[in-house]
């Protein structure tokens, strides 16, 4: 079942607060079913969603061939802060709520948010940089 729940949650993700609580739902109960158990030891569809974004990106800031396009687009940002990493990428100004939460823009808030560690050995192969940013996330959750 995680696998369903998970294939093309790297561009597809719900934004709402009544989608995301439906489908942890879906996986409580799997994870119930799966571990017979009360209180399963599962990371949420919803972390797991954001990391999986994040790796996206990470492929597209990296220049890799498959995402390409994406990665031609990211600019980077008029402003950076002290506190800011030296990767942050200048979000997309959108008008509507559709622009506003699609993949990209979503992750790029996401991205900007991470802390400049999770950078500082860039480039990296992908395991790598996913681990460290697994790290962040769910240390944050």
């Amino acid at each position: 079942m995680r696998p369903i729940l998970e294939y093309g949650a790297a561009c597809w993700g719900p934004y709402r607060e009544g989608q995301v609580r439906a489908l942890d739902r879906v996986q409580k109960r799997a994870a119930k079913f799966a571990l017979n158990s009360s209180r399963p030891n599962w990371e949420t569809l919803a972390s797991r969603r954001k990391l999986s974004r994040i790796c996206a990106l990470y492929k597209a800031y990296s220049g890799e061939r498959a995402w390409k396009t994406i990665g031609d687009r990211l600019q980077r940002p008029h402003y950076c802060s002290r506190v800011d990493h030296k990767r942050k990428i200048r979000t997309r100004g959108q008008r509507t709520d559709i622009g506003k939460y699609l993949f990209v823009n979503r992750t790029i808030q996401d991205w900007n948010q991470l802390p400049g560690a999770v950078f500082e050995q860039l480039p990296c192969k992908q395991m790598a940089f996913k681990k460290r940013a697994r790290k962040e996330i769910f240390e944050y959750h």
